[in-house]
């Protein structure tokens, strides 16, 4: 074999082109997996793909991110995201800005127009610098089209240690230009690390020994089996209550368990109020603390210690802890149980338990809370419940408790679009769970291309639409701001299920309580092996929970 053979048998000869020398890149690190929506950009890289590679079609650039996203949030590893120049990287603007707050991450692609001319302007040049802001993680030009199959690396490696999406700028013409060597690309391997505390544990440690009433606060950093066995644990050993971070994007502790005390309030005086008898809060895999309107006043009690948990860095820049700690949530639980003494009695119950509602009585309308109520009676323990329905999301946190890891996804950046085309990708990502949506009218109308791709790819998952034919959340905001009437109108002429049949997705129209009890009690006990979506389109009043 001559030399010249040898090079081309490892995948590095002169015939090589940047396009394969990218695929070598993307199968190193299970890239295999493309969730697009295609534009004429990306032609010389998406034709023509190898047989090991999948494609995933969704009809706009936020299905696609929200897609993605919901895959590598089920995975634990990146997706792998194709967008066009311009107008795809701008319509996945919001999407991308989730996927950072979810801590998601991301492999992102953007075509660019051809090199050769790009100094002239032509048509779909994309002025893509800055476009999105600040939301990737990283973004990587490459100045020459050889240095491609290196950015995707870089950006595999950043989109893990920074847990956001990553992007890769690479004109058109770039695919099929000549490879150089991949040595050093080909050498990056990338392990998310699991920092670990040393001598600070034991501060921690004496600080919780103690207090005289500690709480915890978790947040989606602990969204893991081993987190969850170590945080319940921990609360255990303390008899200590535990808390919900306001926002999350996911729960950080079982909410069936007897020292779930609720969700944290997201305002200054709610926070205050729950943690008023607490002189310790231990603030685990969250932020210290996300909240939404402005009020007055200190976030925690005055006499209160605060410490932080979290593994990323930059959560700890906005927090208000007294001490943050850089460091792995379950690993410093374990730590803390071996630790800390062990308190006589249970924290006491904090969260008031939700009474069923009766049923609607003749000419009332259903309301959230009978959705959540038959919802919670079939919902089986390991599904995955995607919410996105802003007005009645506290109801649906009362009535109807995460009961496992990955049991609660949302968007912790509060764009809306995310919940439909994510609960797609969490049904790709994590086939042998039953998923669940249950979605606003108004949400709905951001991502509901997406129901193409469900029904195109026979994602079974299950779509509860909360049809109030308004922005009941807008509408109550609107109220409270004492200013007068709201500008915008209701939308009570939409039908979503027939949007929905329209992009190939079966649905109904429930109008009932007695239809809604038939199509839940039918569904949700076989949803883990469906074979393909359903919407149900539920007629609800206007209830403003919100809170």
């Amino acid at each position: 074999m001559t030399t010249m053979d040898a090079a081309r048998v490892a995948g590095r000869g002169p015939e090589q082109t940047v396009r394969e020398a990218a695929f070598e890149v993307l199968r190193r690190f299970g890239l295999t997996t493309i969730f697009a929506n295609p534009g004429s950009t990306e032609i010389a890289f998406l034709t023509g793909l190898p047989d090991d590679f999948d494609f995933t079609l969704a009809l706009h650039e936020g299905s696609v991110v929200g897609m993605a996203t919901g895959w590598a949030t089920a995975t634990g590893r990146p997706a792998f995201v194709s967008l066009h120049t311009t107008a795809g990287l701008a319509n996945a603007a919001g999407a991308l800005a989730t996927a950072r707050t979810n801590r998601a991450p991301l492999v992102v692609v953007v075509g660019q127009q051809d090199r050769r001319h790009l100094a002239h302007d032509p048509f779909l040049t994309g002025r893509l610098e800055g476009l999105v802001g600040d939301y990737p993680v990283w973004t990587g030009q490459p100045a020459r089209a050889q240095d491609v199959p290196g950015a995707l690396a870089r950006a595999h490696h950043e989109a893990v240690s920074g847990a956001g999406p990553a992007l890769v700028v690479v004109p058109m013409d770039d695919w099929l230009q000549p490879a150089e060597a991949l040595r050093s690309a080909a050498a990056i391997d990338v392990r998310r690390g699991r920092p670990t505390l040393g001598p600070e544990l034991d501060e921690l440690a004496v600080a919780l020994d103690e207090a005289h009433a500690p709480a915890l606060v978790v947040g989606s950093a602990a969204d893991d089996e081993s987190s969850w066995s170590a945080v319940v644990t921990l609360a255990e050993r303390l008899g200590a209550p535990v808390w919900q971070e306001p926002f999350g994007a996911r729960a950080g502790f079982p909410q069936h368990h007897s020292a779930f005390a609720g969700h944290l309030p997201p305002t200054r005086s709610g926070a205050r109020s729950a943690l008023a008898d607490n002189d310790v809060v231990l603030v685990l895999g969250a932020p210290a603390f996300r909240q939404y309107p402005w009020e007055p006043g200190d976030l925690v009690p005055a006499e209160a210690t605060v410490f932080q948990v979290t593994p990323y860095a930059d959560e700890t820049h906005h927090s208000i802890a007294d001490r943050a700690f850089v460091a792995d949530v379950s690993l410093t639980c374990r730590g803390l149980v071996a630790k800390v003494r062990a308190r006589a009695g249970k924290a006491a119950a904090v969260r008031p338990p939700a009474a069923a509602l009766p049923p609607p009585r003749a000419g009332e309308p259903l309301r959230p809370g009978h959705v959540f109520d038959l919802l919670a009676r079939w919902l089986p323990e390991d599904a995955i419940l995607v919410e996105e329905s802003p007005s009645s999301r506290p109801e649906l946190h009362r009535r109807v408790p995460a009961r496992a890891p990955l049991g609660f996804v949302s968007a912790a950046a509060g764009g809306l679009g995310f919940g439909l085309p994510a609960a797609i990708g969490l049904k790709l990502g994590a086939p042998h769970r039953p998923v669940v949506a249950v979605l606003g009218d108004g949400s709905s109308l951001y991502g509901i291309q997406g129901l193409w791709s469900a029904a195109h790819y026979h994602v079974g998952a299950l779509f509860l639409v909360l049809s109030n034919g308004g922005y009941a959340i807008m509408d109550r905001l609107a109220e409270q701001s004492g200013q007068g009437k709201q500008p915008w109108p209701p939308f009570s002429e939409i039908r979503l299920g027939t949007v929905a049949a329209g992009l190939g997705c079966p649905a109904d129209r429930i109008t009932s309580y007695d239809e809604l009890t038939d199509a839940l009690s039918e569904v949700l006990p076989t949803l883990a092996d469906r074979a393909g979506p359903r919407l149900l389109d539920i007629e609800v009043a206007a209830d403003l929970t919100y809170g």
